[in-house]
């Protein structure tokens, strides 16, 4: 019963969502020298997980032809603000800073919900409000 709530599968989601970004931005932060390179980020989690709809997201590995849970979390080549360097690369170390601080926010936020969620249903299930 309680492994189906709704609110903890959008934690879930939106902890997957931060590690997969930061693990793209990352990989920016380690490109920043490379000529040529582009920089990559996700779509925003309201684009990626939408709850609503008539989209059809896959649940599980194997739902939906075979789609998996995390395809959508591939990072894309993004557009950032400001001129590419003179060797091509778009990566600034700046602007990634800002990006791994906003997807630890969201990871952080997705752990808060957890816990908060897992504090109501203790206290629903031991009958103290």
């Amino acid at each position: 019963m309680f492994e189906k709530l709704e609110v903890l599968q959008l934690a879930q989601g939106l902890a997957r969502y931060g590690a997969a970004r930061q693990a793209a931005i990352a990989e920016n932060v380690a490109n920043v020298d490379t000529p040529g390179y582009r920089a990559r980020d996700l779509a925003p989690f309201s684009e990626v997980f939408r709850t609503g709809g008539d989209a059809m997201r896959a649940t599980r590995s194997g739902h939906i032809a075979g789609a998996s849970g995390s395809a959508e979390l591939t990072a894309r080549e993004v557009q950032r603000p400001g001129a590419a360097s003179p060797d091509g690369n778009t990566v600034t170390l700046e602007t990634e800073m800002f990006a791994a601080a906003e997807a630890k926010r969201d990871h952080d936020r997705a752990l808060a919900i957890y816990r908060s969620t897992m504090s109501v249903l203790r206290a629903a299930v031991s009958g103290r409000a």
